[in-house]
């Protein structure tokens, strides 16, 4: 036995050897190409520090960010048929769902929560555009249907993020019947006096445009979002001319009148508790744990302000 070989050789090498660095420490911004540190993307809610670039973000993390704390219930959903047209291309309707769920650790492509926003009870709802591309099956409809009836109980404000590639597919007319349920569902909303914002994120695209995603009282969207119904690509094959510069892209949506705001990702909070609060005749909302001032009376005659 050479213990030259067998010992201080590895036991060199174990000391020096250069140690394998985790890839998913690093993220690479699809815009500018900067490699960001994932403490520091996920700090800023996943948009680049560098250029500001909004990448995706799931439903629960942008829960967390919202609402105060990250403390939020989840609303329950009512479950629709599993595979109501035994749908099959290259693969079974029910296997793609069990890969996109493995994928994404959530049920289905919307959560539906309620809680405290800025301390103003909202009940907040959100698509997962990495759950088979945010696809509006019977399960959206339910979740919108769901949202919509218990901010009618609550009387709380709806808050709709919108992420979509369109509608699902696999369940054919079944979908596209969740476009007008879903169109009566924010009709109770208005019928009840209650808020309904939304905002729409990258993309949103297809029949949720169609629907829900364009009813809102206000419309708000994150920087650079892709926003219509057919896409820029087809559009352009369609007509065989060239579109404008960031045309369908969300600044150029608000140049038209189709938009309210566009709004970064780390100002959304403060942009939609103030909105919300003046929606419903509250007072502004007092930044901090501190408890609000407590009112006072205007001076009179007798009882002069002080200077």
């Amino acid at each position: 036995m050479n213990w030259i070989t067998n010992y201080v050789r590895p036991r060199i090498n174990s000391i020096f050897s250069r140690r394998e660095v985790p890839e998913n420490l690093w993220t690479k911004c699809d815009e500018c190409g900067t490699m960001l540190f994932h403490r520091e993307l996920s700090d800023n809610l996943n948009v680049c520090t560098n250029c500001g670039h909004h990448m995706a973000i799931t439903p629960r993390d942008r829960f967390a960010a919202l609402f105060d704390g990250g403390i939020f219930a989840e609303v329950e959903v009512p479950e629709p048929n599993a595979d109501p047209l035994h749908f099959r291309d290259q693969k079974k309707y029910p296997d793609r769902m069990k890969a996109a769920q493995k994928k994404t650790g959530e049920k289905e492509a919307m959560l539906v929560a309620t809680g405290e926003m800025g301390r103003t009870p909202i009940v907040a709802a959100c698509q997962d555009f990495s759950f088979m591309g945010g696809s509006m099956g019977m399960y959206v409809g339910n979740a919108i249907i769901a949202a919509a009836e218990k901010a009618v109980e609550l009387q709380r404000p709806l808050i709709l993020f919108s992420a979509a590639g369109g509608a699902r597919m696999q369940e054919g007319i079944l979908s596209l019947m969740q476009m007008p349920r879903t169109t009566v569902a924010v009709q109770m909303l208005k019928e009840a006096g209650l808020p309904y914002i939304v905002v729409l994120t990258h993309p949103t695209t297809g029949g949720v445009t169609a629907s829900y995603a364009m009813l809102g009282d206000v419309q708000i969207a994150e920087p650079n979002a892709l926003i219509c119904f057919a896409g820029p690509r087809v559009i352009e094959q369609t007509i065989r001319e060239k579109l404008p510069e960031g045309f369908q892209r969300a600044e150029y949506l608000l140049d038209h009148g189709m938009l309210d705001r566009v709004t970064p990702r780390t100002e959304m909070k403060d942009e939609l508790v103030t909105i919300i609060r003046m929606l419903l005749n509250m007072p502004p909302a007092i930044k901090g744990d501190l408890p609000a001032p407590e009112p006072t009376d205007a001076p009179t005659e007798d009882t002069p302000a002080e200077k």
